[in-house]
């Protein structure tokens, strides 16, 4: 009898370790929280002395285990995601990753960009080659290119955008081989490549990469950004709202704690973002006061971010202000005809 009853013990704890630690191929999101932004951005001599504050609004998600997704099933807010809702084809958790990184650093160099033409500042835009997102398993590039990797140049050219660099090597043929300069973890490499045929058209040569063109923003005053591990594009928005706020000597809060979401584009329209709902929820936990929504055209069976903010808070019973943006210019007029608290 003893036995048996270790046998049930033992059969027991091991439905409880895998339910509890089994990685499915799912993901789970749930609401984050709000990021004040003010520790995070530092304008060199900048504005420091606001009473309110601008929060950048998170989302998290987790390797779905059986037991978080019989739980995510139930629980407001939580959302089970599969694969192919997430990454790209192809694309390895790893590359998923680098790509989240490398949406969050370009939207600080929209943020920056936009801050500065508000705030009337000098800054200069230049392009760093271009950032690859993905390289293709069994591509000409697979174990030579990584992911994060930059290509400086081929064959000693440099290229000051990417249609450059993809005209360079529309000229090639497979076969012929081409000489990179990359960079990888602060490193300049050398890296020959014998080109071969791209999976979309076998007639045509390439290294088998997805990439982005790679752009720095250097600005006077400085400005350091310390986003750790924060990844995607949503946070453009509220990142130019604190740089400006730092860049001024008014306090363009006025004292009210702002939270927001959504894209800055280079020309300040505000774009749309996945998980509104989400960073509603944590906003109104977090206690914020105004909330920012991108106010995004849509097809008529989407429902605008903006639209969804507001059913979310309704459903949530906030009493924090949704605010529809579709620019950078309408947070700031709205935030300028604000009454001090």
């Amino acid at each position: 009898m003893k036995n048996k009853r270790m046998i049930l013990y033992l059969i027991l704890m091991a439905v409880v370790v895998f339910i509890s630690f089994y990685r499915m191929d799912s993901y789970i999101t749930r609401p984050g929280s709000a990021y004040e932004l003010s520790p995070l951005v530092e304008v060199q001599n900048g504005d420091e002395d606001d009473e309110g504050s601008f929060s950048l609004m998170t989302v998290s998600m987790l390797n779905a285990t059986p037991a978080l997704y019989v739980y995510a099933m139930f629980q407001d807010g939580y959302k089970v995601l599969q694969p192919e809702q997430v990454r790209s084809p192809h694309e390895t958790e790893e590359e998923y990753n680098v790509r989240q990184l490398k949406l969050m650093s370009d939207s600080q160099v929209n943020a920056l960009k936009a801050a500065f033409e508000t705030a009337d500042m000098p800054f200069e835009v230049e392009t760093a080659g271009v950032f690859v997102l993905n390289v293709l398993e069994g591509g000409a590039a697979d174990d030579i290119l990584k992911a994060g990797d930059r290509v400086l140049s081929i064959d000693g050219n440099e290229f000051d955008n990417q249609q450059d660099f993809i005209d360079y090597l529309a000229e090639k043929q497979v076969g012929d081989a081409v000489e990179l300069v990359i960079e990888r973890n602060e490193r300049e490499l050398v890296e020959t490549v014998t080109l071969e045929p791209l999976p979309t058209d076998d007639e045509r040569a390439g290294l088998g990469i997805s990439f982005v063109e790679d752009k720095t923003i250097t600005t006077d005053p400085e400005v350091s950004i310390d986003s750790e591990e924060i990844g995607g594009p949503s946070a453009g928005l509220m990142f130019t709202l604190e740089i400006i706020n730092q860049l001024l000597e008014e306090d363009i809060t006025k004292g009210y704690d702002v939270a927001g979401t959504g894209t800055m584009e280079s020309e300040g329209e505000v774009g749309r973002i996945g998980g509104i709902d989400q960073k509603v929820m944590a906003a109104d936990r977090d206690d914020m006061e105004i909330f920012f929504a991108p106010d995004d055209e849509v097809s008529a069976d989407n429902e605008s971010n903006y639209d969804v903010a507001v059913e979310t808070a309704e459903k949530i019973g906030t009493d924090m202000e949704i605010v529809p943006v579709k620019t950078l210019q309408d947070a700031l007029d709205y935030l300028e005809q604000l009454q001090p608290k």
